[in-house]
């Protein structure tokens, strides 16, 4: 593991690619699915899925790939993150993530600095918003060491399809889609419900993982 400024350089560059991955595909996806929403989404979706698995793998042996502030702080109650490196892995992440809207704006030639006016508000989106999180720390903390990357992106791929929320998951991402007025947007008035929600379902998966604890998986051989 490298010395914590590397870690925190990997991190805030992890969640700026990850954010310009969700973005600029979202901005792809609608500028060529003709005003169909279904194919912007399944473009945004394969997109993130890829994207995220290659981060993961790429930048897993050195910072641990959170790029969500949600991860980080169960890692540091865990004691896989020093409570230290806390602090600084958010304000990376959330740094990363406006950074990230931001490249993808240079990318497709839009103004660099956006609001976002895509409200995403209401017990729905709420919910969904703490399943997909909720699902997303279970799979972080029960997944076989080898296999995080490939199961975090396909659960994240999935969740895109089954939450009415299409599963931000992450306060990071969800900081940095307020400075994107684009497909992949939120109006930052309803960030904070979404944030708060994510934490909610995080800590329930740290429950539920408690719950189930360390014993070997079920067989059916037994």
């Amino acid at each position: 593991m490298l010395d914590l400024p590397r870690r925190l350089l990997a991190e805030m560059l992890g969640t700026a690619l990850l954010l310009a991955v969700v973005i600029g595909s979202g901005i792809m996806g609608e500028r060529l699915a003709g005003g169909n929403v279904a194919i912007a989404l399944l473009a945004n979706t394969l997109a993130t899925v890829g994207g995220l698995y290659i981060l993961i793998e790429v930048f897993g042996p050195l910072s641990g790939a959170h790029f969500n502030p949600a991860v980080s702080l169960v890692m540091a109650a865990r004691g896989a993150l020093p409570r230290s490196a806390l602090i600084p892995y958010v304000l990376v992440q959330l740094l990363g993530a406006m950074l990230g809207a931001w490249l993808a704006h240079a990318m497709f030639d839009l103004g660099i600095l956006q609001w976002s006016a895509k409200v995403r508000s209401g017990w729905g989106q709420w919910i969904a918003e703490a399943v997909a999180t909720f699902g997303l720390l279970l799979v972080i903390l029960r997944a076989p060491a080898s296999r995080v990357a490939a199961m975090v992106a396909a659960y994240i791929g999935a969740a895109y399809w089954f939450t009415a929320s299409t599963s931000f998951a992450n306060p990071a991402a969800a900081f940095g889609r307020m400075f994107s007025d684009s497909f992949a947007g939120i109006a930052p008035a309803s960030v904070p419900a979404f944030v708060a929600a994510q934490f909610a379902g995080a800590g329930l998966a740290v429950v539920v993982d408690r719950v189930f604890g360390a014993e070997a998986p079920f067989s059916a051989s037994r």
